[in-house]
């Protein structure tokens, strides 16, 4: 099965645009398809290409990396002998996977850029833990770019539907209603989204299988495979890494989602978790989003660090995490999601997969909180924060049983001047009222 996925678009670009000067740099989670849409580039785009896998590599060939590296000649003759493989000047490729368990090989970009004879895609994750990066210099050779789980239209590529997100797209620049057919289908169908996520793996699975079970079994072993990771990269503080990661469906399952260290642990501060959140960060795991203590002065100069919400990075291993210890037949989110039953865990569901789609979109997250001990009536929460050219954009994730929007109302009030579109994005269909453009759900991916 073919998966399409948008970032090749942009590797197009890269080559076309650099033209040798860059080596581009693929980050994403394990498991996101990196090493896929690399090699099919590859195999596309080149007249041939080797793909070194560092994952699983012979020992000539890293000693060859960590002992050759000033004999360019030397080098490039011993990858093409024992890959079996023609390089051609300006029309191959070589493919450095996994780079980040070869530091040294990552470290000779600089000079395989500077030679000029053939192009270099790396792929990699936890690039800048200091394990990774220890003991050398970090090449500015490199255009690195993010790649994340599919995202909606995406997922509809893979199931075989070409037609539906333009319609989607359509309608949203013209503000229009989608019409109550459609968008029930639709709905129906980011139901799945959700509930499947965009772990390549996983959408496979459910294009052959239509079986939730057997999609559920394949992010069980992604998650295992994460926790894995804790155990071999991040050494001296796994158990911290642990307890933040099993702890996120608790915590996005309170009505006050910030991650809150008391439930770890009664006395916790946050520097002592610090590398923990980074790792996981990192990893590119979970999407962290921040406070805007102060959207006066822009987003990331009022962010306070310490005070965030943790997202799982694909919202489908999030369903799984929920009941990671559970029989299949015994995780109540499928059944209520399929049945279309409202639930507190769907709110939880619906925060995650906007911000899965507004990360994959290009924004970083922000969301803002105000808390009035002397007047309760001052204190707010909103959900997300995006910026559109100088504009900053609020945004309210909503189940379809809300009936108001009164954090959203003394947002309005507060920060008037520097505000663009407000947002409230819900399950049902487009509608614009008291100043506020509701969306579907499924829209999240278009701001």
């Amino acid at each position: 099965m073919e998966i399409r996925r948008k970032i090749y678009q942009k590797m197009l670009e890269w080559k076309r645009q650099d033209d040798g000067s860059s080596a581009l740099f693929v980050e994403g989670a394990r498991r996101v398809g990196k090493s896929y849409i690399v090699e099919k580039f590859a195999q596309n785009e080149y007249k041939s290409y080797i793909l070194v896998d560092f994952a699983n590599v012979s020992r000539q060939i890293r000693e060859l990396f960590e002992n050759e590296s000033d004999d360019m000649d030397y080098l490039f003759a011993t990858l093409s002998s024992y890959y079996k493989v023609k390089l051609y000047k300006r029309e191959s490729v070589i493919v450095f996977d996994e780079v980040q368990l070869c530091p040294t090989a990552r470290q000779m970009i600089k000079y395989l850029v500077k030679d000029g004879r053939y192009d270099y895609i790396e792929t990699g994750s936890l690039i800048s833990l200091k394990r990774n990066i220890k003991d050398i210099v970090i090449p500015s050779e490199e255009e690195r770019i993010k790649m994340f789980p599919l995202d909606f239209e995406e997922f509809l590529w893979t199931v075989g539907d070409e037609v539906t997100y333009p319609i989607i797209r359509e309608h949203y620049e013209k503000r229009q209603p989608m019409g109550q057919v459609l968008h029930r289908n639709i709905m129906k169908r980011f139901r799945e989204y959700m509930l499947v996520g965009g772990m390549p793996q996983a959408v496979e699975q459910y294009v052959e299988k239509r079986d939730f079970e057997a999609v559920d079994r394949i992010k069980k072993r992604i998650l295992t495979l994460y926790r894995e990771d804790v155990s071999k990269f991040a050494e001296g503080y796994e158990s911290k890494v642990y307890a933040i990661f099993d702890d996120i469906p608790g915590q996005l399952s309170k009505k006050e989602k910030k991650y809150k260290l008391a439930s770890l642990e009664k006395k916790a501060r946050f520097r002592e978790y610090e590398d923990a959140f980074v790792w996981l960060d990192e990893a590119m795991i979970v999407n962290p989003c921040f406070n805007a203590t102060d959207p006066n002065v822009g987003l990331k100069l009022s962010e306070d660090y310490t005070t965030q919400k943790i997202y799982m990075g694909d919202t489908g291993l999030l369903v799984t995490l929920t009941f990671q210890d559970d029989d299949f037949m015994d995780n109540e989110l499928y059944r209520d999601l399929l049945l279309d039953k409202i639930a507190v865990n769907e709110g939880m569901l619906m925060e995650n997969v906007v911000s899965q789609m507004l990360r994959a979109s290009g924004h970083s997250l922000f969301f803002y909180s105000r808390s009035d001990t002397t007047d309760r009536a001052n204190n707010m929460e909103i959900d997300f924060l995006v910026k559109q050219g100088r504009r900053i954009c609020p945004i309210e994730v909503k189940s379809s049983v809300y009936v108001k929007h009164s954090s959203l109302n003394k947002f309005m009030d507060r920060f008037a001047e520097k505000l663009g579109e407000k947002y409230v994005l819900y399950p049902k269909d487009v509608m614009e009222k008291d100043g506020v453009l509701h969306l579907p759900l499924y829209m999240a991916g278009l701001l």
